[in-house]
């Protein structure tokens, strides 16, 4: 049998084409599934963290990326900004009582405080978080006219971002909800003012 060199050269060139174009293909859906490079993440999948601001700052800032083939866990960053000079000087500041992971839960900062800080260990038989927030208290200020953000992120599985729109607006803590099925939870933001003079409560 007479076998056509031509033939074979242009299958041989289409196959070729084939899978360059499959490669490219590859390259492209996967690119996509990175989370973007221009933000600072503290944290690498399945690994803890433990992030606090400078001194005199606050958490403002809060950005999640989820990876349901990395243990259905998420990249974090986050974001500070100085108080305002009539908070005065942190007065104390603290570690929160442990979030477990699997369980849905509500926490604010005890003591009058707001977030400045968060530390979160990551549990394989659960695949979630335990949480923790880091508080700090500047001398008796109190919060008020205090109210809970919408879902973040909307949906589970999705990016999740918040920053905080509004100076002299504070995290005071937040509640979550936590899916079994997608092993993710969405975050509501506990966000509060602060009087600009001492008050009479020892804890709000």
């Amino acid at each position: 049998k007479i076998v056509d060199t031509t033939e074979c050269i242009q299958t041989a060139e289409m196959h070729l084409k084939c899978a360059y174009l499959l490669v490219a293909l590859i390259i492209v859906v996967h690119g996509q599934n990175y989370p973007p490079s221009e933000v600072y993440w503290i944290n690498q999948y399945r690994q803890g963290f433990n992030f606090q601001c400078p001194p005199g700052e606050a958490l403002v800032g809060i950005q999640s990326y989820y990876e349901k083939s990395e243990g259905s866990d998420r990249l974090w960053s986050f974001e500070c900004m100085p108080t305002s000079a009539g908070m005065g000087r942190e007065t104390e500041c603290w570690w929160e009582d442990i979030n477990r992971a699997g369980l849905e839960w509500y926490q604010t900062c005890s003591n009058n405080g707001i977030v400045a800080g968060v530390q979160s260990q990551y549990f394989e038989a659960v695949l979630d978080r335990e949480w923790q927030f880091y508080c700090c208290r500047y001398s008796r200020r109190c919060p008020y006219g205090c109210w809970l953000t919408t879902d973040v992120p909307e949906q589970y599985e999705e990016e999740g971002h918040f920053v905080m729109q509004n100076y002299g607006f504070f995290i005071r803590g937040a509640s979550t909800t936590f899916s079994g099925v997608q092993r993710d939870r969405q975050w509501k933001y506990i966000i509060c003012r602060m009087t600009d003079y001492d008050c009479d409560f020892d804890n709000l």
